[in-house]
């Protein structure tokens, strides 16, 4: 009986050391391949740390509010400073151009006001100053009402694309700051799972395999 204890109790310990002996050796040989490929030049990565950058929810309000007030100050909340001079450039040409047309406008107006008074004092009765007297004037009402509205309807149009781009202004920069945070991480997983519907008219079961990329 003694012999039949002791006996058991050797092949229990011989296993348990050769199981710790088969253990420890997986690590081992794990460091010896990690060595081996480091000489070779591979470098062998354990733990890949996923780093993601801190999302702000309230960046493209803040952005979108800064255009708003000055525009191009949300492009510059955004860092994007390449765009500023655009901003300006195309915000400038819509004043300009709406300042020119409202200047020929009022002055065409006034001149068209006055001809049909029974003045010919205007800027337009004689515009080179070498009309004899009693002649035929250089622009008459009609030219001048004719003028008048070229001059109205596209400053109107001026105005309209000033305010456009203004409000692309602030559209771009709310965007921008949208696409700023959009997650362009390479950690994308894919799972496959059963589908199964029921007709609701016929009965009839649909069934397949729906495939879900999730990014």
């Amino acid at each position: 009986m003694n012999k039949f204890i002791l006996t058991s109790l050797f092949l229990v310990l011989t296993i348990l050391t050769l199981s710790a002996q088969e253990n420890d050796s997986i690590p081992k040989a794990a460091d010896s391949l990690d060595i081996d490929l480091k000489e070779k030049g591979i470098v062998v990565q354990d733990v890949v740390v996923n780093k993601r950058k801190v999302m702000n929810p309230l960046a493209p309000s803040k952005a979108a509010f800064y255009s708003a007030v000055l525009p191009g100050l949300g492009q510059i909340y955004n860092k994007r400073y390449w765009k500023v001079p655009i901003v300006y450039t195309v915000l400038g040409v819509g004043i300009y151009s709406y300042k020119f047309n409202d200047d020929f406008y009022d002055r065409f107006r006034t001149a068209f006001k006055r001809r049909q008074a029974g003045f010919t004092d205007d800027e337009f009765y004689d515009i080179n100053g070498d009309n004899a007297e009693g002649a035929d004037p250089d622009l008459d009402v009609d030219d001048l009402e004719r003028q008048q509205e070229n001059y109205q309807r596209d400053r109107d149009l001026a105005l309209v694309i000033t305010i456009a781009m203004y409000a692309l202004n602030i559209i771009d920069a709310n965007v921008d700051a949208h696409l700023k945070q959009f997650n362009v991480d390479e950690d994308l997983s894919f799972d496959i799972k059963p589908y199964l519907d029921l007709n609701p008219i016929t009965k009839d079961p649909n069934y397949g395999v729906a495939f879900t990329i999730k990014f």
